[in-house]
């Protein structure tokens, strides 16, 4: 395990634990502030976060920038975002379970240097593996459940709302139940 950003970054940045790293342009490690409370965890990255080096930059992170910003968070000041995998899946696929298992360690190691109080997974994949394996997204958003001292929420996946804007609403609402529950816990998640 590694004992600081730097040194876990610049190692995650040369993995080639698994075949994602053939094609990808970069590894998109995250974003946002080490010291952060609040951490947001997506399934990995798309064309953008592959050719960027930034996770949620597309036309997804773009509605997850609003959605933040509706509820005082920001990627740069008060937030952490990250993914399962590392480097992008072709086609956007879904991270398969070999390559979510050969890039976890980034991860869990990310989140011991964080230590959030809440853990927002950004769609069904980040919610099956950080949360429950049999969660139902379209019907246990916005639900918390405390594991092992983290309150953990998992939301639908800002691309996934482009593909059915009729859910934006209850979107959205997960987003104020954050927002209150940040309230509630009185964490420090002042825009610096």
């Amino acid at each position: 395990m590694y004992q600081d950003w730097a040194s876990l970054e610049a190692a995650c940045k040369n993995c080639r634990k698994c075949g994602l790293c053939q094609d990808r342009h970069h590894v998109v490690f995250g974003v946002g502030n080490p010291q952060a409370k609040i951490m947001f965890v997506g399934e990995g990255p798309g064309e953008n976060e592959d050719l960027q080096g930034e996770p949620f930059v597309g036309r997804g992170g773009q509605l997850l920038d609003k959605y933040l910003a509706a509820v005082d968070l920001d990627r740069k000041t008060n937030v952490y975002i990250g993914n399962i995998v590392k480097c992008r899946p072709p086609k956007n696929r879904d991270p398969l379970p070999e390559e979510q298992e050969a890039c976890i360690d980034w991860l869990r190691n990310q989140f011991i240097l964080l230590r959030p109080k809440i853990l927002v997974c950004l769609g069904r994949v980040a919610a099956m593996r950080l949360m429950k394996p049999d969660i139902k997204i379209t019907k246990e958003h916005g639900t918390f459940l405390d594991k092992n001292g983290t309150l953990m929420m998992a939301t639908l996946h800002p691309a996934a709302l482009l593909r059915n804007p009729g859910q934006k609403p209850a979107a959205f609402e997960d987003y104020l139940k954050l927002r209150e529950k940040i309230d509630e816990l009185g964490c420090d998640v002042a825009k610096r």
